[in-house]
């Protein structure tokens, strides 16, 4: 017998379903992004504004790499979901098999070539050369955890695909703990500098990793997995690559757009880049919300396709994104008022320039958060419906905004240029997602009429 789920995501009202599942999910992102806040902390407060700077510079190249890591294991997950919506456990537990040899290879591909180009791509997106060497230390060890971070990902989808949303957060909760008390040691008693807060986002990750496969291997006899179901079969890592590649190139391909906008914030100077560190820190956090419900319709959509509930998909879809939109109008108000303060947790009142302007990027940003809710109900719900493929046209989309407002605005309007790049981002991605996901949905029911 598997564990009853937290929530069972093919009965009840929908967006009560919905809402349930996703707060454990969102808590789960507000501690990844609480101990990424006290990570800018400690480096902004203890080792300076060139420090601060390094790190921040790192932003999207760190998203482009860890981000493709992050997607092939969200795609990886979804076929587990659908099967488990399906009830057929035996082909879940093989999917389940085939992700892990999918991803040991890829892992060790991906590590090798991002730690021999590491520092090629800091100096093609043009890092100041005063903070170039601490942005290469802080990246490279991130980078040599890859394999940590997929493991620690691969099997928190695992649990979320099977309904149980609360056992990650749990367990990420504990990791927290450990990744706060590391960088705080690490930097101000060890005197590791930004090597510190890398190594303790590694050290979180690989014990959230051990604790989830406990886990799994104590709550879910249901995913004990036979000798036969363990060998790899070309049909499922197909399906699988098929599912997760897409979605892994889609995040990569969004943050080729962020790379190519953070060399045009590394033109305006190191002072430019400390300010977008911190602001994306606020933003990331203040998005958390709208993450959450994303992922959640990802497992919503591909528990209900499973058991063939194709209208109940549509109301999900609906929910969430009411329910996304009510949020984005308060969030907006409060960062209106307050975000100069928030500002402060991470750059020294005396900065008051590097202040104000990351306190307007955070507004601009705010102000258009209701187009992001679109992009991640909508383009999670397509992925769930297992058409991961459009993600990468979505990324496109917003490669296009970042690189425009770079390469052109930038240099004509300086930083406030910097932040419009996301929201133009956010509505080029709304006018492919919105029809992609009519036209995937009306497939869908044609597929399930003639079946």
């Amino acid at each position: 017998m598997a564990k009853k789920a937290d929530t069972d995501l093919t009965t009840g009202t929908p967006w009560k379903v919905i809402l349930k599942f996703s707060i454990p999910i969102l808590l789960t992102y507000l501690l990844q992004q609480f101990y990424s806040i006290v990570d800018t902390m400690v480096v902004g407060q203890f080792l300076g504004k060139e420090a601060l700077a390094g790190v921040g510079a790192t932003g999207s190249i760190n998203f482009m790499i860890i981000g493709f890591c992050m997607g092939i294991c969200m795609g990886f997950v979804i076929p587990v979901a659908q099967r488990y919506g399906a009830r057929d456990y035996s082909s879940m537990r093989k999917f389940i098999a085939n992700s892990v040899w999918t991803a040991l290879v890829l892992s060790f591909v991906l590590t090798v070539v991002v730690l021999i180009f590491c520092w090629q791509i800091l100096e093609l997106m043009q890092t100041p050369e005063n903070i170039i060497s601490q942005a290469h230390d802080y990246i490279f060890v991130i980078f040599m955890g890859i394999p940590i971070t997929i493991a620690y990902n691969l099997l928190g989808g695992i649990l979320r695909s099977l309904g149980d949303s609360r056992s990650p957060f749990m367990i990420l909760m504990l990791a927290s703990v450990v990744n706060i008390g590391f960088d705080i040691l690490s930097v101000t008693v060890l005197s590791m500098g930004v090597v510190g807060p890398a190594l303790a986002t590694l050290l979180s990750q690989a014990f959230s990793a051990v604790l989830c496969l406990v886990c799994i291997k104590r709550q879910f006899p249901i995913l004990k997995i036979s000798r036969d179901e363990w060998r790899p079969l070309g049909h499922y890592i197909k399906v699988l690559c098929g599912m997760g590649i897409p979605m892994g190139l889609q995040y990569s391909i969004t943050a080729i757009g962020s790379v190519v906008l953070q060399s045009g914030i590394n033109s305006l100077g190191s002072g430019a880049v400390a300010s977008v560190a911190a602001a994306q820190r606020i933003v990331g956090f203040a998005g958390c919300p709208t993450d959450a419900l994303g992922s959640s319709m990802a497992t919503f959509v591909g528990q209900n396709l499973g058991a063939r509930k194709i209208d109940r998909i549509n109301q999900g879809l609906k929910a969430s994104t009411v329910i996304g939109f009510l949020y984005s109008i308060v969030l907006f108000v409060v960062m209106l008022l307050t975000s100069k303060y928030w500002m402060l947790l991470f750059i020294s009142a005396q900065e008051t320039k590097l202040i104000q302007d990351g306190a307007t990027f955070v507004i601009i940003n705010t102000a258009f958060f209701c187009l992001l809710v679109i992009v991640n109900v909508f383009r999670f719900s397509i992925q769930g419906l297992g058409y991961s493929g459009f993600a990468i046209i979505a990324g496109v989309m917003e490669m296009i905004a970042r690189g425009l407002i770079s390469l052109v605005f930038v240099p004509l309007f300086g930083f406030i240029s910097v932040c419009f790049g996301s929201p133009l981002a956010w509505v080029l991605a709304d006018m492919f997602l919105i029809p992609a996901y009519i036209h995937v949905m009306k497939k869908i029911k044609k597929e399930y009429m003639e079946v």
